[in-house]
């Protein structure tokens, strides 16, 4: 009942993304051409750069789009986690195509350092004003689950960076209009380029730690340790390891040694020790195997070649082993 629940409820939620992420989508493709026809009549950078960061977006709301439908799937017997990591995939691509996006940007800006042209200053900071609002729009549209969902964060990063960068070419706009300071043109793109560079430079480190399967950065290995030790019949923890599905979705497995025990009491610690984990470090799914203490277990992070390397020896030399 409860799994059959939860289904419906993710099925659920992804069909209410999905809507959200449709309407953001078309909004911005609308805005996109109005506001590249508008940056190359005024001849302003700002505006040109802020086209090509919306275009990216259409691109990464279409990829997060995607990216939800897919997640919604069931687990199978190919993949028996379910689809869970392709937010996570297309959370690294929008991230890359940020970085990708910021460097273009450094590279005009310079070109325009060099040799400033004239802004139409009028046009700047109309256009700059409606996308202002345009932006806000659509970031809200995305925000709902961003917090504990990379895909959506990646997503809506991408569209505060398009409210951030569409004030500061209305703030240019209005200092070239009274100062004729053209050079504030490109200023305001590479400020908005390191802006863009910074937040994706988050999302890109995230997405790689889950994709490398490293310990979710919030999580204090040591505490862990200690407070499974503190359960009673824990005598000892090894070959501990912690990881993450998805940002919201983390998973563990450790063997734990105990005593001599009967099943029934075996079961009894597994329970605790998968239910401490879960209220203390957000871990949902813990895979525990209870070992006794004649095991002699030879490390805390154990080392996946080993095995490896022990099926290579004894198929060389049977005899040895």
């Amino acid at each position: 009942m409860t799994q059959t629940y939860t289904h419906s409820h993710l099925r659920e939620a992804a069909r209410q993304s999905t809507k959200r992420l449709s309407l953001s989508l078309v909004l911005t493709l609308g805005f996109v051409l109005i506001e590249a026809a508008a940056g190359l009549f005024s001849n302003s950078l700002a505006l040109l750069t802020d086209a090509a960061h919306n275009l990216t977006d259409v691109i990464a709301l279409a990829l997060s789009w995607f990216a939800i439908r897919i997640t919604a799937r069931p687990a199978n017997e190919r993949k028996t986690y379910g689809y869970h990591r392709v937010g996570i995939l297309v959370a690294l691509i929008n991230s890359t195509t940020l970085v990708l996006i910021s460097l273009g940007i450094f590279y005009e800006a310079w070109r325009r350092f060099l040799s400033p042209p004239e802004v139409r200053s009028s046009i700047l900071i109309g256009v700059g004003l409606i996308a202002v609002m345009v932006n806000i729009v659509t970031a809200m549209l995305v925000h709902k689950g961003s917090d504990t969902d990379l895909n959506l964060r990646s997503a809506f990063v991408h569209l505060m960076g398009d409210v951030l960068s569409t004030i500061g070419a209305v703030l240019a706009g209005v200092a070239i209009y009274f100062t004729g300071a053209n050079w504030l043109d490109p200023l305001v793109s590479v400020l908005i380029g390191v802006l863009i560079l910074y937040n994706a430079w988050g999302i890109l480190r995230e997405a790689m730690d889950i994709l490398l399967e490293a310990k979710p950065r919030d999580i204090n290995s040591a505490k862990l340790l200690k407070d499974m030790l503190e359960i009673e019949g824990v005598l000892g923890v090894h070959d501990l390891h912690i990881w993450s599905i998805t940002q919201n979705l983390r998973t563990m497995s450790a063997h734990v040694l105990t005593a001599d025990l009967p099943i029934s009491a075996g079961a009894g610690i597994q329970r605790q020790i998968s239910e401490m984990v879960s209220r203390r470090y957000n871990i949902t799914h813990a895979t525990l195997q209870l070992e006794c203490v004649d095991c002699l277990p030879d490390s805390m992070y154990c080392d996946l070649c080993k095995p490896a390397q022990a099926d290579a020896e004894y198929a060389s030399h049977p005899a040895d082993v």
